[in-house]
């Protein structure tokens, strides 16, 4: 009977450690997830040229530096502005311009940008028959679909115009009506005879035989901090070991990218783009590799800076360079 009585006695006790060890790994788990900040980001366009972001959301670099990332679209660099500006984002996520037409505008608490994801223009001049030797000359007395007027597609087309001796204003007809999510529909049903567009989007249209890549506009445009992470002067001051570890998690996706194969890299980023296969992916991050559209690192110099300032100079856009010491968040 003593014996019995030792032996429940025992078991009671291993049972009892074994809760024990469960409760606090539960408790260990529900710390660590209260642990994770919130971070509301906005993205200008939803597109593999920005794989980098996206492998550090898929493979939980972000989770490990303790942040949690609230994705949401809002097309147009404008847009996303906007939205961090009205308290509807933390971070916003566009080209660099939209910090620089805040500034200007008077903001007392503008925008900064604090990391760069990529440093060239990601679309590609499309056309509807295949051209041999493409150059711009071939853009002189035709129509591209360019996107919207003041955004960095259509302006760093007009430079690069503007670069081969080209007019953009009286030598091509540039369209700026079609809105950014309607440029390959608009093309496909037969606006234009050219059309600057994002991947996969220029991709599809050559499989589906509506056009041909001819030429990129990265290559043409040269290295600026093309897109890029910016906030709220005041948030960034108030969260600064938060944006420390943003940065951290950027960098660790495109030291992942550069790192890894292009079929590795679609692999890591297929669920952010569940209608293209991993095939297409692949020939994707191929194509924006061979340009060189990611940055080693997150940080970007003030020369880069000042070229993505004469862009906007060339469109008119602006009428002089504001200070890189503004706009450029530094801890």
């Amino acid at each position: 009977m003593k014996k019995t009585i030792i032996y429940i006695v025992v078991i009671l006790v291993i049972f009892l450690a074994a809760c024990a060890v469960l409760f606090n790994f539960n408790k260990k788990d529900k710390e660590d997830e209260k642990e994770l900040e919130t971070v509301r980001l906005a993205e200008v366009a939803h597109t593999i040229f920005y794989a980098p972001m996206y492998v550090a959301i898929e493979e939980g670099y972000f989770e490990d530096a303790g942040i949690d990332i609230e994705l949401t679209l809002a097309s147009g660099a404008d847009k996303v502005s906007a939205a961090v500006l009205a308290g509807d984002a933390d971070v916003g996520f566009a080209g660099s311009e939209a910090t620089i037409y805040v500034y200007n505008g008077g903001e007392k608490d503008y925008l900064k940008t604090f990391a760069q994801l990529t440093q060239k223009d990601g679309s590609f001049i499309v056309a509807r028959e295949e051209i041999k030797d493409f150059t711009l000359d071939d853009l002189v007395g035709k129509t591209i679909i360019g996107g919207r007027a003041g955004g960095m597609p259509e302006m760093t087309l007009e430079w690069s115009l503007t670069d081969a001796g080209i007019d953009p204003k009286e030598d091509v007809d540039i369209d700026t009506s079609v809105a950014f999510s309607a440029m390959s529909s608009a093309f496909i049903g037969g606006t234009g005879d050219f059309v600057a567009l994002f991947e996969p989007n220029a991709l599809q249209l050559e499989q589906e035989g509506y056009g041909y890549v001819v030429a990129s506009l990265g290559e043409l445009g040269g290295v600026v901090p093309y897109t890029s992470f910016f906030a709220r002067d005041s948030y960034l001051n108030n969260h600064k070991e938060l944006i420390k570890n943003f940065e951290k998690a950027i960098q660790k996706g495109l030291d992942f990218v550069h790192n890894s194969s292009d079929e590795k890299v679609a692999e890591a980023i297929i669920d952010q783009f569940p209608d293209t296969s991993l095939d297409d992916l692949t020939k994707v991050v191929k194509r924006y590799r061979s340009i060189d559209a990611w940055p080693a690192t997150t940080e970007f110099t003030e020369e880069s800076f000042d070229h993505l300032q004469e862009i906007m100079i060339n469109a008119k856009e602006l009428d002089s360079k504001v200070p890189f010491s503004d706009l450029m968040y530094e801890e």
